[in-house]
C-alpha cells in the first residue's frame, strides 16, 4: 500500500510511518521542520524527507492514503491537492481505527496516567512474551517504536488521547476507535484553548464512554468523583468495573506493595502511579494476565519516559524530571515525592509552557498544586506567553494563582540557574516539572547540587 503522511515528524505521525514502513507499505512524508528523536528516527528507516516543506507535486492518484497530522494547517497546499484529487484522507486516530477494526480493541484514556497505564501494560505483556499491537504516545524503554501494526495480533492497545483528530476534524481522537474493553484514569480540565469550560471537557469522556462496543467493559477510577458520577449515569449496556489505588507501604524511600504474597518492592511510588497500577491490572486481566502473573512482570516497571524520571540519586539526595504540566498532574506528582522522601528538603520546581498553564483565566486551577514543596519555584518565559498571543503575565498573578505566599518566580534561565548554584541544604530531593525545557536550560547541571 503506498501511503503519504502531512507533517510525518509528529511524536506519532512519525511512529506510524515507521509501523507501516515496518508492515511493508511504501511510505513517504512531507513536513516543514523535524526534531529529534523523529529526525533521527526517520532517517533511521530511510523516511526523512530529503527537503523541508510542502511539495503538492509529488502528490498523485496511485496514493492510497493520505494521513494528515495536526501540525499541518487546514490550507496546507499537500492537504488542497489531496482533496481535488478525491485521495483518501485520513486523521491519525482514525486510519488506526481502520487498521483495528478486526481487533479487540483496548483504549486506555484520562485527563493523567494514560501513558503510564498503558506502559505499564505493555511491560507487563512483553514480560510474559505476549504480543499484541500498541500505539502509545512517550518512548519506552525496550521499544524502538511506539506504533505496532500487524495482521496477526488478537489485541490492540491504545492510549487514547481526548485532543483534536486533525485540522480537517475537530472530534477528540478517542471517540474513533470504539473500544471492546476501555479505562479511564481520572478527569481533570485541561486543554483549554479548545474545551474552554470544565463541562464540555467533561462531556468528551461522556461521548467516549458511549463509543465502547456493547457489552464491552469500562474500567475506571471510582476515587475521582466526576469520572464516577459520569459512569454511573451512562444508560450505555457495558460492563462498569471501578478501581482504587492499590494498598501499599513507604519505608525509608521505598515503596511496597502489599499483596496476598506479602509486601512486594516497586520501582515507582506515588498514590496517581499506585492508582495507575491498579487499572493496569485490570486491563492484563482482561487481556489474559491473571494477578499473580500481573505482579511479578510489574515489579521491574519503571515508568514511562519524563514520568519522575530520576535524573541524579547519592547520599547527599535525589533529582527527578516529570513531564506534569496540568494542575491535577502537578498537584499528584509534588505529592508524591514528598511522601516519598519526608525528611529531605523538597524543592519543586514547574515550568509554565502550555497554553492551558499561560492563560490568565486558566492558571487559577493551580491553587494549592505546589504545596507539599518546602520550597516553591515557577518559571515561565515572556516569549513563550507573546508566542502563544496571550495578555502578559504578572508575577503578582501568578502568586495569586498558586496560593503561595513564599512563591519564587523567575523568567530568565540564569536566574534559575544562580537559585539553584546557591541551594545549599541536605538531603535535597529537588523535582522539575515541564512539557518544555526552562529555556533552555541544562539539566545535566543539576546533578552538581548533590
Amino acid at each position: 500500500m503506498r501511503v503519504h503522511f502531512i507533517a510525518i515528524g509528529g511524536a506519532a505521525m512519525h511512529n506510524l510511518a515507521i509501523a507501516l514502513h515496518l508492515k511493508g507499505d511504501e511510505v513517504s512524508g512531507s513536513d516543514d521542520a523535524i526534531f529529534d528523536p523523529s529526525k533521527s528516527r526517520l532517517d533511521k528507516y530511510g523516511l526523512l524527507p530529503e527537503q523541508w516543506g510542502w511539495f503538492p507535486e509529488k502528490l498523485d492518484q496511485n496514493i492510497e492514503a493520505i494521513i494528515l497530522g495536526m501540525h499541518a494547517k487546514p490550507d496546507n497546499p499537500e492537504l488542497l491537492l489531496a482533496q481535488h484529487l478525491g485521495l483518501q484522507i485520513y486523521s491519525y486516530p482514525e486510519y488506526i481505527y481502520e487498521q483495528s477494526k478486526n481487533k479487540t480493541r483496548v483504549v486506555i484514556a484520562g485527563s493523567h496516567g494514560k501513558t503510564t497505564i498503558t506502559a505499564m501494560i505493555l511491560h507487563v505483556l512483553h514480560y510474559h512474551s505476549r504480543d499484541v499491537d500498541f500505539m502509545v504516545g512517550a518512548q519506552l524503554e525496550g521499544f524502538d517504536v511506539m506504533v505496532q501494526l500487524t495482521d496477526d495480533n488478537d489485541f490492540i492497545l491504545l492510549e487514547g488521547d481526548e485532543y483534536l483528530s486533525s485540522p480537517i476534524d475537530r472530534r477528540p481522537k478517542f471517540l474513533w476507535y470504539q473500544p471492546n474493553v476501555a479505562l479511564i484514569s481520572g478527569i481533570a480540565w485541561d486543554h483549554i484553548n479548545v474545551f474552554p469550560t470544565l463541562d464540555t471537557y467533561v462531556e468528551q469522556f461522556k461521548f467516549f464512554i458511549d463509543t465502547l462496543v456493547p457489552g464491552g467493559s469500562l474500567i475506571y477510577n471510582a476515587e475521582d468523583k466526576i469520572l464516577s458520577q459520569l459512569v454511573e449515569a451512562s444508560e450505555k449496556p457495558i460492563r462498569k468495573l471501578p478501581y482504587q489505588t492499590s494498598k501499599h507501604h513507604i519505608e525509608n524511600g521505598h515503596t511496597y506493595l502489599e499483596t496476598s504474597e506479602g509486601l512486594m518492592p516497586i520501582e515507582l511510588f506515588g498514590n496517581h502511579n499506585l492508582s495507575n497500577l491498579s487499572g493496569a491490572k485490570w486491563i492484563c486481566q482482561q487481556m489474559g494476565i491473571d494477578e499473580d502473573d500481573f505482579f511479578e512482570a510489574v515489579a521491574s516497571f519503571k515508568g514511562a519516559s519524563k514520568r519522575l524520571e530520576q535524573l541524579a540519586l547519592t547520599s547527599r539526595g535525589v533529582i527527578f524530571k516529570d513531564f506534569a504540566h496540568a494542575p491535577s498532574k502537578v498537584a499528584a506528582t509534588t505529592q508524591a515525592v514528598r511522601d516519598q522522601f519526608p525528611d529531605f528538603h523538597f524543592v519543586a520546581c514547574l515550568e509554565l509552557h502550555t497554553f492551558s498553564s499561560l492563560n490568565p483565566e486558566f492558571i487559577k486551577e493551580y491553587a494549592g498544586a505546589l504545596d507539599a514543596a518546602d520550597q516553591a519555584i515557577v518559571f515561565y518565559t515572556p516569549d513563550a506567553v507573546a508566542l502563544k498571543g496571550l495578555e502578559v503575565l504578572t508575577k503578582t498573578q501568578i502568586a495569586t494563582a498558586f496560593q503561595r505566599n513564599d512563591l519564587k518566580i523567575f523568567t530568565q534561565p540564569s536566574e534559575l540557574s544562580d537559585f539553584f548554584d546557591h541551594l545549599k541544604a541536605f538531603p535535597l530531593a529537588l523535582l522539575m516539572m515541564s512539557s518544555g525545557n526552562y529555556g533552555g536550560l541544562d539539566l545535566s547541571r543539576l546533578k552538581n547540587l548533590i
